[in-house]
C-alpha cells in the first residue's frame, strides 16, 4: 500500500523494497500522466519522451527523499 511516509522495517531500519516500490509506482503515473496529455493534443514525439522520462525521473527521486526524510524514528 502506499503510504506518504517512509516504513520501517521489523529491525526499525528504512525499508528500502516497498519504499522503492512505492517511488516507481509514482514515477511510472508520472510518466504515463505526462505522455497521456501530450498525446491528447498531439504532440507526441521523442522530445516530449524524453520531457516524460525526466519528469517521472524527478517524481521517483523526490518521493524517495520524501519518505526518508518523514520516516518515524525507531523508538
Amino acid at each position: 500500500m502506499l503510504t506518504v511516509r517512509g516504513t520501517n522495517g521489523t529491525n526499525g531500519n528504512f525499508d528500502w523494497p516497498t519504499n522503492l516500490i512505492d517511488a516507481l509506482i509514482l514515477a511510472a503515473l508520472t510518466f504515463f500522466a505526462a505522455l497521456g496529455g501530450l498525446g491528447a493534443t498531439g504532440l507526441v514525439s521523442e522530445r516530449e519522451i524524453i520531457a516524460a522520462t525526466i519528469a517521472a525521473a524527478t517524481q521517483f527521486l523526490l518521493t524517495l527523499a520524501i519518505k526518508r526524510g518523514l520516516r518515524e524514528k525507531p523508538r
